[in-house]
Order: C-alpha cells, then structure tokens, then sequence
C-alpha cells in the first residue's frame, strides 16, 4: 500500500486508540481525511486483513440507522506502527505529529 498522508493521518487516528472501535465520521474527523479518501484506504485495509469492520447493533443505534464500524487487528496495530515509524523519516511527514498515543 502507498504510503500517502492520508493514509499516515489515518494510521494516527486508528492507533491513537488501537483496542477501539472506529466510525467512518469520527475518523475523518479525528485525521482530517476527507471521505472520498478516507473510505478507499479503508477498504484497502480490510483487504489487507488490518482491519475488520461490523455494524452496531440496534441497541446501540438508538432508533436511528445503524453505524459501521473499523477495528484493528493484531496484523494492523503491527503493519500501522511500523508504517508510523517510517514515516517519521520521511521529510514529506514532518508536519504531522508521528507520536503514538
């Protein structure tokens, strides 16, 4: 995979949190990807098996339409960290703050 800001900014919202469940607005909210970028990336996760995605269930959606949600595997908090660790040398990353909650 690319190595692209936005998928380094999401790295740093998915990670910021690793054990958590992750909804596709928060997440463009927390890294400043915007959707149109955020959710290819995504999907290129899941199909690399570092992410698994479910939905709410009804209970938790309160009445209104259910919610889909990103979790991390093991495979993804390893493959994110390391990819978080190269790119703190990379000089097109050094405006982020590359620092792991």
């Amino acid at each position: 995979m690319r190595t692209t800001h936005a998928l380094v900014q999401l790295a740093l919202a998915l990670m910021s949190a690793p054990q958590e469940r992750h909804w596709g607005y928060e997440l463009s909210k927390t890294s400043g990807v915007r959707s149109g970028a955020m959710y290819p990336r995504l999907r290129q996760m899941l199909d690399e098996g570092w992410l698994v995605d479910g939905w709410e269930t009804s209970e938790e959606a309160g009445g209104r339409p259910a919610r889909r949600y990103y979790r991390l595997t093991e495979d993804g908090q390893r493959e994110l960290g390391a990819l978080l660790r190269r790119a703190e040398s990379d000089s097109r990353f050094g405006g982020l703050d590359l620092r792991m909650a």
